[in-house]
């Protein structure tokens, strides 16, 4: 399904009953009534949104207004748009980026269950209207690429988190000499895969490569996490590059590790990468028009979700997700999540990332990515992250990721202890009107006990 090029029918669908799209937008007369058609209709519909749109959304502006040309006949429809962005989101994403003023930086925060863009924030602080950095593709995709290669490895090789990788040399650099050589000696150490991708261990990837795949496993889970591939997003987002080479060799390990600035990555597909993992391996294609209206105020178009398809089994992403997981319990990333981990407010909360560094040329500057998700079991949400420091640092894009962490799951926390609090406000209520006895006033002195520390914790 996913060797060579891609027809369309090669991508998957939610059911056919959840797809009664508001397509008048294209022809009154004829909705669609197969799969097929309705991709095609979709397809359609989200290059009609992105020709009207992406030009603006390239130099940071969302019209609330803009003309679309639905048919070939060139007629034009002035019609209102209804973003998917989340206010509370978008202004924390923009005001972060304002406060630490990295030299270039970008966030972008999506559903990870449907594709909706919840937040995309850019600053470039030679340039206050510089271009829209999440769009652009030319960023070093570094470490990021390791989650590829972890994929490959446990949903192709069969490689478990625990399995052992014996490796020699530093732990973030990587010399032909180290990597090549498969001698164990007294210098040799022994990792986990888990531990190795946690800590971002450049040569164990290369070992991780060179031992159990081909150089055809990580192309072909490159091309299935869309790398050098069209995004159908309803925006214009340049497309990442991956070139993976023929032969095993040096140059294989350095792809697999991430260890190259010609791999490139937008924030955009960063934060679908993410997803992908969160969502069980099946990776949503983003958008950000939600709906559109006429001057009539009738809806004539309503977004739906579109699958990449089932990029890794199931199975698959959930050892790839104990990896992310690691990576901010103990890896990489410990430090930044040290607080939100510890936290009881978040005890519910799983989250996961990567971390990855490298000099890219363009923007010139020494790229720092963070790419991660968080989910409360009901909501799932990914996020990338990425800062650009020509001289100094401002703020690590892992922190950047904490805080916008923090900033969507603490209205529904509130939420949840609110509830909580109902629920026993009311259990106390209940018994108040019974007949007192001795053991039901123990259980309401408890009861009472148990409100009060919840009051507490509302109150915190």
């Amino acid at each position: 399904m996913f060797h060579g090029k891609r027809k369309i029918a090669s991508w998957m669908m939610v059911p056919t009953a959840l797809l009664l799209t508001a397509f008048l937008f294209f022809n009154e007369k004829e909705l669609p009534t197969t799969e097929d058609e309705w991709l095609k209709k979709t397809l359609e519909a989200r290059q009609v949104i992105s020709n009207a749109i992406s030009k603006s959304l390239k130099f940071n502006r969302t019209p609330a207004e803009a003309q679309f040309s639905p048919e070939e006949s060139g007629e034009k429809m002035k019609l209102q748009i209804k973003y998917t962005i989340q206010e509370d989101l978008q202004k924390e994403s923009d005001r972060l980026l304002k406060l630490y003023r990295p030299d270039y930086s970008a966030i972008v925060m999506m559903d990870a269950k449907t594709g909706r863009v919840l937040a995309m924030s850019t600053f470039e602080k030679a340039n206050a209207k510089g271009e829209n950095l999440a769009l652009r593709a030319t960023f070093p995709a570094a470490s990021i690429f390791k989650v590829v290669t972890a994929s490959a490895a446990v949903d192709k090789a069969g490689v478990t988190p625990e399995h052992r990788i014996a490796f020699n040399g530093g732990n973030y650099t990587l010399y032909k000499k180290n990597v090549l050589s498969d001698k164990v000696n007294r210098w040799t150490r022994f990792i986990t895969l888990k531990e190795a991708f946690a800590r971002s261990i450049n040569t164990a990837f290369g070992r991780l490569s060179l031992e159990s795949l081909e150089p055809k496993d990580i192309a072909d889970y490159a091309s299935r996490f869309m790398f050098n591939e069209f995004i159908p997003a309803d925006f214009s987002v340049e497309s990442s590059q991956a070139t993976v080479p023929n032969e095993k060799g040096f140059a294989l390990t350095e792809v697999a590790s991430g260890f190259n600035r010609f791999n490139t990555l937008s924030p955009v597909h960063g934060a679908m990468i993410a997803s992908t993992i969160l969502n069980d391996g099946k990776m949503m294609v983003p958008y950000i028009v939600d709906t559109l209206t006429n001057e009539k105020g009738e809806q004539i178009y309503k977004a739906q979700a579109l699958e990449r398809g089932q990029v890794i089994r199931p199975e698959s992403a959930e050892k790839v997700r104990e990896m992310m997981e690691q990576t901010v319990l103990s890896g990489t990333s410990r430090k930044t999540f040290r607080k939100i981990v510890r936290d009881k407010k978040f005890r519910e909360v799983e989250m996961g990332g990567k971390t990855g560094h490298f000099t890219g040329m363009n923007p010139k500057g020494r790229t720092d990515w963070f790419v991660g998700y968080a989910s409360d079991g009901e909501d799932k949400i990914a996020i990338a992250a990425i800062t650009v420091n020509i001289r100094k640092w401002t703020v690590k894009s892992s922190a950047l990721g904490e805080m916008m962490f923090r900033q969507y799951f603490k209205e529904k926390i509130a939420e949840k202890k609110a509830e909580r609090l109902a629920e026993k406000q009311a259990l106390i209520e209940d018994e108040r009107r019974a007949p007192a006895s001795k053991s039901t006033k123990k259980t309401s002195r408890r009861k009472k006990g148990e409100l009060s520390s919840i009051q507490n914790e509302t109150r915190q």
